[in-house]
C-alpha cells in the first residue's frame, strides 16, 4: 500500500511539473518549413520569442490560457490536500477531497486542450503552411490522462 501511495504521489508531482511546462513553453504548434513555433503566449522564430500572437486577442485562446492555469492551480491544491489528508485522516477513510480536486484539474485540462485542438491545432488557422504538434501540446494531453488516473485512484484508495 505504501508503494502504491508513493507511486501515485510521484505521478501526481510529474503531472504538476508537466502542466507547468506545457503551459509555459511556447511549443504547442511547430513549423515544418522554418525554425518557428507557436504557444499559448508567444510566437517564437529562430529562438527569439519576442513576437506576440496574431490571434492573441481571441477569446478562445484566452479560454485555453485560463483553463490551463486553472488546471495547474487545482493540481497543486490537490497535491497539498493529499499530503494533508495523508497525515491527518483516520484509517479506513478515502481520499475523496484529493480525488475530486484532481478530477476538476482533469476537467480543466480537457476543456483547455480541446479548445486549442479544435480552434488552433487542426491546421486551418495556423500561421504556418505545414506544421505539427509540439511537445507542449502532447504534454497537455498526457497530463489529461495522468490527472484522470490519479484522480480516480485517489477516490478508490483507502488510508490503511
Amino acid at each position: 500500500m505504501l508503494v502504491l501511495l508513493a507511486a501515485i504521489f510521484v505521478v501526481h508531482i510529474a503531472t504538476c511539473v508537466m502542466l507547468f511546462v506545457s503551459t509555459i513553453a511556447n511549443v504547442w504548434v511547430v513549423s515544418d518549413s522554418i525554425n518557428a513555433s507557436v504557444g499559448l503566449w508567444r510566437n517564437c522564430t529562430s529562438g527569439d520569442c519576442s513576437g506576440g500572437l496574431s490571434y492573441g486577442h481571441e477569446d478562445a485562446l484566452k479560454a485555453v490560457q485560463a483553463f490551463m492555469i486553472l488546471s495547474i492551480i487545482f493540481s497543486v491544491i490537490s497535491l497539498i490536500i493529499f499530503v494533508f489528508q495523508l497525515f491527518t485522516m483516520e484509517k479506513g477513510n478515502r481520499f475523496f477531497l484529493s480525488g475530486a480536486t484532481m478530477l476538476v484539474c482533469w476537467l480543466c485540462v480537457l476543456i483547455g486542450a480541446s479548445i486549442y485542438t479544435h480552434r488552433y491545432a487542426n491546421g486551418d488557422s495556423n500561421t504556418f503552411d505545414r506544421s505539427h504538434h509540439g511537445y507542449s501540446f502532447i504534454l497537455a494531453w498526457i497530463c489529461f490522462c495522468f490527472s484522470f488516473v490519479v484522480g480516480v485512484l485517489y477516490l478508490v484508495l483507502r488510508k490503511k
